[in-house]
């Protein structure tokens, strides 16, 4: 039964952190995005007036990716309060893309070395 509930935990957490990666990688495109249509407008000699609304809309989109992470910062809290329920509060699970622990979740990898120890 700890297997499964730690195989569960595995699947989760590789879901929760694509999902943390692609929200701040929407995030950061959004941003260059909105960063870049005033600088190009400019290069291009354009009034200000030009492109205003896609600037505005650019904007809410950032607001509302920022929303979403905030969202899944959340969601993520959950996930690691919901892990001492289940029996797994002592496991440590980290993003495979980052080196520091992350508070809810380790590697596959991780977990057998700390069960094999």
């Amino acid at each position: 039964m700890l297997k499964q509930r730690r195989m569960a935990a595995e699947q989760i957490a590789s879901a929760l952190f694509e999902a943390e990666a692609a929200i701040d990688v929407a995030l950061a495109k959004t941003a260059a995005l909105t960063g870049a249509m005033p600088a190009l407008r400019k290069q291009a000699g354009a009034s200000a007036l030009v492109g205003q609304e896609a600037v505005e809309r650019a904007s809410q989109a950032i607001m509302a990716l920022a929303e979403a992470r905030r969202a899944i910062v959340e969601t993520h809290r959950e996930l690691d309060t919901a892990k001492e329920y289940v029996g797994l509060g002592a496991v440590t699970l980290v993003d495979e893309g980052s080196a520091k622990p992350t508070g809810y979740a380790r590697s596959a990898r991780a977990l057998r070395q700390v069960t094999a120890a």
